[in-house]
């Protein structure tokens, strides 16, 4: 019989603040430590670092067709070294309105990149990540964090 494998994508026991203090540009260490209180503020849950070097909050099970199944956070980002990474819901009625209004971005199925949170309107991307969580909550039937 074979052993699965153990997965990379996990939540990991490192601090976030040890994380964030490894983060060379001291831009990006700031920027994080915004990103972490908008998505605290928003999701309700505590800041976890997941594997990958992404900061994760709140999770879930998920399992696909396939039959593989994994945890994954509701919201996350990466503070990566040429742009933030956030790691959002693929599909949500609000997406493509909210993206026409953020700013300066790039995007993927499920990812927006952004080089630095000046470059983009962050009243609009709390809407976004709110719409987001919102969408992962409600699709995973899941309950939002405690206030």
């Amino acid at each position: 019989m074979r052993k699965m494998a153990e997965p990379v994508f996990k939540p990991l026991s490192e601090p976030v603040e040890t994380f964030i203090e490894d983060i060379p540009h001291p831009r990006k260490q700031a920027e994080a430590r915004q990103l972490i209180v908008l998505f605290r503020e928003i999701s309700g849950f505590e800041p976890v670092i997941w594997g990958g070097g992404i900061i994760g909050f709140g999770k879930y099970r998920y399992r696909y067709d396939s039959g593989r199944e994994g945890e994954a956070p509701v919201i996350a980002f990466a503070p990566r070294k040429a742009r933030h990474s956030l790691y959002l819901e693929s599909e949500f009625p609000e997406k493509e309105q909210l993206l026409m209004r953020l700013g300066k971005h790039k995007e993927s199925v499920a990812c927006v990149y952004i080089n630095k949170l000046p470059d983009i309107d962050v009243t609009i991307l709390r809407e976004l990540v709110a719409a987001s969580a919102k969408e992962t909550l409600r699709k995973n039937k899941i309950e939002a964090a405690e206030d």
